[in-house]
């Protein structure tokens, strides 16, 4: 929980200062990079949160794993981080600041779960009605689970729409468990 709150806290920071030197969209980017790098490679966070491995190592490898690719504010503010020996945290602080972003642009994350790819047809509809319901711009993250067998599930902040093949097959192999179609006699 305390890390949670550390994370906020410099996220917060990120995204004030992102917005007070115009370059937001310039932080998102690499921030979201950052996220997806530590949520990909449980290695990468394990070796960031190691007490063992000194700050400078964990900068020097921070810069290798990203290079020269993040912006100047980003890179600035990892040192920082580093610098105040949160560099344990940065998994945290970078989804964080993600979610500080879609908030702040008023963007709702909509996970989708179908049993194939979508095509642009269905993810535009869904992207319509995610909108209309929600009454921000949408952005999709898509996520193929052949499990579900047909239909798709959807995830939007703490809601759940659950059309998938294998949930009524269930429900209906819980109705007949349950002889709610013999009659009593």
């Amino acid at each position: 929980m305390k890390g949670q709150r550390v994370a906020y806290r410099y996220a917060k920071s990120l995204l004030n200062l992102a917005v007070e030197q115009n370059m937001l969209e310039e932080a998102y980017t690499d921030m979201k990079r950052i996220a997806a790098t530590c949520n990909e490679s449980r290695d990468f966070v394990i070796f960031l949160r190691s007490p063992v491995v000194k700050a400078d190592k964990k900068m020097d490898v921070i810069n290798k794993v990203f290079g020269n690719s993040l912006h100047k504010l980003s890179a600035g503010f990892i040192n920082i981080i580093t610098t105040h020996r949160r560099e344990s945290v940065l998994a945290e602080i970078a989804n964080s600041f993600v979610d500080q972003y879609r908030e702040h642009k008023k963007i709702a994350k909509a996970e989708v779960i179908t049993a194939v790819k979508l095509d642009d047809a269905l993810k535009a509809k869904i992207i319509a009605a995610v909108h209309k319901s929600e009454g921000k711009e949408v952005e999709i993250s898509e996520k193929v689970d052949p499990s579900i067998i047909g239909g798709l599930i959807v995830r939007v902040g703490d809601k759940q729409y659950d059309g998938s093949i294998i949930r009524k097959l269930k429900s209906l192999k819980k109705d007949f468990s349950q002889n709610a179609y013999v009659s009593q006699l």
